[in-house]
């Protein structure tokens, strides 16, 4: 075993501190420090001495009194550590140059010291023998050699220092001195002693005080408290008005407050309509509320309108502010026009109008050349001080056009305002502006057209004084005209536009392509305007009633700037639509007919205009351009089939059959052209020659639809079932997988009530075709009209495996233990369906409506909006929400929202009819069911369980739409 220690017992270095190399030490203050600490003292000095030239192997020191070492006790220890290095020389010789610099060191110290302590030096009483006579200088003698022994006076000195540091010390301890005993008091106070200190507080007796005289204030009591006081021994049970049941005390509450749950509702319903509207606006547009960061341009102006500050109502303090800035900007640059102005609104707004005079009086003589100023002043002034300071105005800027024209506008007799705008053109002759208002006041056209004749003989610049010039004159002299301001102007496309209105007037537009030497002429001048631009200058004309200057100005510019490899067709198609937006249909149907003419056989550019010409036009127009294009694309079995039914609706049958003979030679043995024929001919009444058509149809073009519509039509007009049946089977074995034939299978038989071949007949359909969801449906149906819910649950469960993440499969098993009083089950499920597909519209309105209590079904269609994008099912439910709140106006408006987003949606357009007919005027009524007509939809739960029943073949749109209003619930 070693006998050096380990590390942790062993001493501490001298002048350690633990963390100071980690820089992990704390703060201390001056009383902690205590004070000075003293020097080495003169022995340790020695010591370290020796022991340094002991490590360096020379020979000791002699200065400060240091010694020899003994021979026998050589404990060198540099041979014991030889890496033990320490000082800044430890690696130096220690030789006699630096003994020799220590001895002189230790000569100068200690001269000091003397010094030190001569200058510290008390005196002392010394009593001299009563016989010094003759040996008086021997005794001085002998006292100076002991006083040059300093001694004795040293040892007093620092017994007295020390006597005087104690009594200091004595007098004025430390803190941590002062408290000592008290904190080794501490270590015998128990837990109970700590736990019951007072918390710190002010307990001054000022705040005391305060406090009491606080406590001791009295206050009148009010009524209702007293009320309140005297109802609360009192037992009532009634009912309020509001339809809120009391019992107990007449006090609602222990402390007098009383609850309105009726206020709270409605304020709760009136924040989720809030939400609703914010939630629906929201889903319209790419960007999410909550952001909350959107303004509406157009509301914020309006606020800021709203919040404009009426004289008399600003604070005082800080007109005063303002008043005084506005008078440091007056005062440091009184040239400056706007701060006379801005002080001068500045006493207006704070009602002292006269002040405001004097202050804009006195920024016109300074500012003399500032036209702001002076109308400044002329607006704050009377009529007849108006004049006078216009007057002035005028005199100091006779080239102002505002000036004059307010100095016209302030004269009420006609011949004045002449007398001032010609004294105004004497000066101005130039100003076009001034000429126009000139012009304006003439009522008599000779002279107005004079005044326009001499304007531009002065300014031939001007396209608007050529304009008006042109419109005063005949349509002859107008053509002269025009002439003259193209040579003026030849860059002007105002004027060529101009020039090809008056050909529309004078009906020679035909005549002379004006339109196209505009272009070229403008070309020429390098002063053609973009395509967007001759755009918006045809919709300015159409706007104006030239419908034929439109046209013109569509055609010879609709293709400027774009080659061949550009994608023109979707360009135009892009340029049609938007003009169809913005109301312009002329401008469209001229896009379309320039397309056309250059894009002859596209089908989807003929397409488009039909279909303008169907919502915007006439029917002799769609008519017209329908057969020619039929004509440039007779493969289009679309563009036959649409003529055909303009000419059936219109009552034209003999020219629908010719269209569709003719529609049969250029696409013989097509399906759609078909089906077309027989659906003509079965609704004119002609049944024979309608299922001949189908036995053709399906022995030259034997499609499965060909089948399907061929059973239809037996069970909307045949007599026997068993035609129907043997019908299916046959089209059956040609198409197995055709899944609405096995739905029509098991329909006609259940509709016969033969339901084991039904069900049969679903199952086999199932099977064959087992993505199909109606089949399921059906089959599900069939067996919960049996009577066999287990059954309708099994076909469910079994569809919902084969068609993953459907909400229809889904709905119906809600539905299905709902109908069976299963709510519980019910819940689970839409639970389940939820988690599976959380964006469906029609889950959501299945569990609001049915499932969710009815103070619940707003906050659940909230949230419903936030995870669902744009369903119109779930428009509905929420418009149905507002309807049962009787809330009409928001009702309506959320169907209308759900019409727009779908208008192929019969259910939505049956809710909203049901919905008029209660709330509805007969011209709305009317206007929906017109809508619903051109719309035909199509789609809907209910809409097509009524439409595609046999019963109601023949039935139009608006019946049909009746009569899903009957069935809906």
């Amino acid at each position: 075993m070693s006998g050096r220690k380990d590390f942790l017992n062993q001493p501490a270095p001298e002048n350690y501190v633990a963390g100071l190399g980690r820089g992990a030490t704390g703060f201390m203050t001056r009383s902690d420090l205590g004070p000075a600490r003293e020097g080495p003292s003169e022995d340790q000095i020695k010591e370290a001495l020796a022991k340094r030239a002991a490590q360096l192997g020379a020979a000791p020191p002699t200065a400060y009194g240091a010694t020899e070492k003994k021979d026998d006790d050589d404990d060198d220890e540099r041979f014991q550590d030889p890496e033990n290095e320490v000082g800044l020389f430890a690696g130096g010789a220690y030789d006699k140059d630096d003994d020799e610099a220590d001895r002189i060191y230790q000569d100068v110290d200690e001269k000091m010291d003397r010094r030190r302590k001569i200058r510290r030096l008390v005196s002392l009483y010394i009593p001299f023998p009563p016989d010094l006579g003759a040996n008086g200088l021997s005794y001085l003698a002998f006292l100076a050699g002991q006083i040059t022994d300093v001694k004795p006076f040293n040892a007093y000195r620092e017994a007295r220092e020390k006597k005087e540091r104690e009594e200091y010390e004595r007098n004025n301890p430390k803190i941590q001195q002062q408290f000592a005993d008290l904190k080794r008091a501490l270590g015998t106070v128990s837990d109970d002693d700590w736990a019951a200190l007072p918390e710190v507080g002010d307990l001054t007796g000022k705040n005391r005080r305060t406090k009491q005289n606080l406590r001791q204030r009295f206050y009148a009591v009010p009524d209702s408290v007293i009320a309140g006081a005297r109802d609360s021994a009192q037992f009532d049970n009634t009912v309020t008005e509001d339809g809120s049941q009391t019992n107990g005390s007449g006090a609602d509450n222990v402390d007098g407050t009383m609850t309105n749950f009726a206020d709270i509702g409605a304020a709760r319903d009136k924040v989720l309509q809030v939400r609703l509207d914010q939630a629906a606006m929201g889903s319209g547009s790419d960007s999410v509320a909550g952001s909350a960061t959107n303004i509406d341009p157009k509301g914020y102006l309006t606020s800021l309108t709203k919040s404009e500050v009426k004289a008399g109502e600003a604070q005082v303090g800080d007109v005063k502010r303002v008043r005084i800035l506005l008078e440091s900007v007056i005062k440091t640059n009184p040239k400056h026009a706007p701060g006379w102005i801005a002080a001068s609104r500045l006493e207006e707004v704070a009602g002292k109008i006269v002040a405001a005079r004097n202050v804009i009086a006195r920024g016109c003589e300074q500012c003399p050349k500032s036209e702001d100023a002076w109308l400044e002043n002329i607006r704050l002034n009377e009529n007849q001080n108006a004049k006078i300071i216009a007057a002035n105005a005028i005199k100091n800027n006779d080239h102002s056009v505002r000036l004059w024209i307010e100095a016209m506008r302030l004269e009420s007799d006609p011949r004045a305002k002449k007398r001032v705008l010609r004294h105004a053109l004497d000066h101005i002759p130039q100003s076009v502006v001034l000429w126009k208002e000139t012009v304006n006041l003439e009522e008599n056209p000779e002279d107005a057209r004079l005044l326009l004749a001499k304007a531009t003989e002065i300014i031939p610049l001007s396209v608007e004084l050529w304009l008006a010039l042109a419109r005063l004159e005949s349509p002859e002299n107008a053509q002269k005209v025009l002439n003259k301001a193209r040579g003026a102007i030849p860059a002007s496309h105002e004027i060529w536009i101009a020039a090809v209105r008056l050909q529309e007037q004078m009906g020679t537009i035909g005549k002379a392509n004006v339109m196209k030497r505009a272009v070229q002429a403008l070309a020429k001048e390098s002063a053609m305007l973009k395509r967007e631009e001759w755009i918006t200058e045809a919709e300015k004309c159409e706007e104006e009633g030239a419908v034929l200057t439109c046209g013109a100005i569509v055609r010879e510019t609709l293709g400027w700037g774009l080659d061949e490899d550009d994608d023109r067709k979707e360009i135009w198609s892009e340029d049609a639509r938007a003009s169809i937006g913005r109301g312009k249909y002329e401008t469209a149907r001229a896009m379309y007919a320039y397309a056309l003419r250059v894009f002859f056989n596209k089908k989807s550019l003929w397409l488009a205009a039909a279909e303008l010409e169907k919502n915007h036009g006439t029917k002799q127009a769609l008519w017209q351009l329908l057969e020619k294009a039929v004509e440039a694309c007779p493969q289009s079995e679309v563009l036959w089939m649409m003529l055909a039914k303009e000419k059936w609706q219109t009552g034209e049958i003999d020219d629908a059959r010719i269209v569709l003979a003719k529609a049969f030679k250029q696409n013989p043995n097509n399906e759609d052209i078909w089906l077309a024929a027989v659906k003509l001919e079965a609704d004119n009444g002609q049944i024979d020659e309608a299922r001949q058509l189908l036995q053709t149809a399906r022995r030259e073009a034997g499609t499965d639809r060909v089948w399907i519509k061929s059973v239809a039509f037996e069970r909307q007009h045949g007599h026997v079932v068993d035609d129907a049946i043997d019908l299916v089977n046959q089209g059956l074995q040609l198409y197995p997988k055709a899944a609405k034939l096995w739905m029509m299978k098991g329909q006609i038989y259940a509709q016969e009530n033969k339901l084991a071949q039904a069900r049969e007949a679903y199952g086999t359909g199932t099977r064959a075709c087992p993505t199909s969801v109606p089949l399921w449906l059906l089959a599900a149906r069939l067996e919960e009209r049996a009577g066999v819910v287990v059954k309708a649950r099994s076909v469910l469960d079994r569809a919902r495996l084969a068609v993953a993440k459907n909400a229809e499969l889904w709905t119906e098993s809600v539905r299905v233990e709902r109908r069976a009083g299963n709510v519980g089950q019910a819940k689970k499920l839409m639970a389940k369906a939820l988690q599976d597909v959380p964006s469906s519209g029609l889950l959501w309105s299945e569990n609001i409506w049915h499932l969710e209590a009815r103070t619940q079904r707003k906050p659940r269609s909230l949230e419903a909006i936030k995870k669902v994008d744009n369903d119109p099912i779930l428009f509905v439910t929420v418009a149905r929400i507002f309807w049962y709140e009787r809330r009409l106006d928001k009702a309506g408006a959320w169907f209308e929202k759900a019409i727009l987003l779908d208008s192929d949606l019969g259910d939505t357009w049956a809710w909203y009819y049901k919905f008029l007919l209660q709330h509805g005027t007969d011209e709305k009524r009317e206007d929906v069911v017109a809508k619903c007509v051109v719309s035909e939809p199509r789609h809907g739960e209910v809409w097509q369980s009524v439409a595609k029943d046999p019963r109601n073949a023949s039935t139009p749109v608006e019946g049909i739409l009746k009569l899903v209003v009957d069935k809906l619930e």
